[in-house]
């Protein structure tokens, strides 16, 4: 499959935290609020989704090729997709390195454009890549160059069959890869928000009335499982 016209990237969040990124007016990588629990343990910034030894592991120990010195964890990730295996981790709710185990209804898509961000991160002196593979892993490629987008496994990407008899190992690496734009990532880029259902669209509603940039806001259930 050929790289996408205007490729879009996705990160998942649970919905309580939308408040606490429309303040601040950016989504933080886990290096900051990491940093920002230590020095204010009392504030919250919301539900925790991911796994705690993946997130230490690209925090402590895996660093960018293409960004010497750049640790994962010094990032905001996205996919390249909905839907994404770890959205599936989480609707399965029972993976043992997995804590929260509130299921993927609360869960919400962030949407914003590539090309966009980008120009952003360009014009913004920030640091910024894409992985084949997922960036937790020990082992995983990364590039700095929109020209070499074409490495990337876009069947894999767009698949909705990533596992059981069949499937190949390189699917299933290939649907994780990741954009990874360092510190922050501004709220105005995010275009669209997707949900799972009308409640939750209403929750994303009414976060939205403290926000002058307001997202579209969608119920799509083929983002979900």
């Amino acid at each position: 499959m050929p790289v996408p016209n205007q490729p879009k990237i996705y990160h998942i969040v649970h919905v309580d935290r939308l408040p606490s990124v429309i303040a601040e007016g950016s989504l933080l990588c886990d290096a900051e609020i990491v940093r920002r629990a230590a020095a204010n343990p009392a504030h919250g910034m919301g539900t925790t989704i991911g796994m705690s030894s993946i997130k230490h592991r690209r925090l402590s120990e895996l660093t960018l090729t293409s960004h010497p010195g750049l640790y994962v964890g010094q990032c905001v990730p996205f996919y390249f997709c909905p839907r994404s295996i770890m959205l599936y981790l989480i609707h399965c709710a029972n993976h043992a390195e997995l804590a929260y185990r509130g299921g993927q209804g609360p869960i919400v898509h962030l949407e914003a454009d590539l090309q966009a961000t980008v120009d952003w991160a360009n014009g913004s002196a920030r640091r910024w890549a894409f992985t084949l593979s997922n960036a937790g892993a020990y082992y995983f490629e990364d590039r700095a160059d929109l020209a070499q987008l074409g490495e990337i496994n876009w069947d894999a990407v767009q698949t909705n069959r990533w596992a059981g008899n069949g499937i190949s190992r390189s699917v299933k690496e290939g649907k994780q890869a990741e954009f990874l734009l360092e510190q922050s990532f501004p709220w105005e880029l995010v275009t669209r928000i997707g949900v799972r259902s009308q409640q939750v669209y209403g929750h994303v509603r009414t976060a939205l009335q403290a926000s002058g940039h307001k997202p579209h806001v969608e119920i799509k259930t083929d983002w979900y499982y």
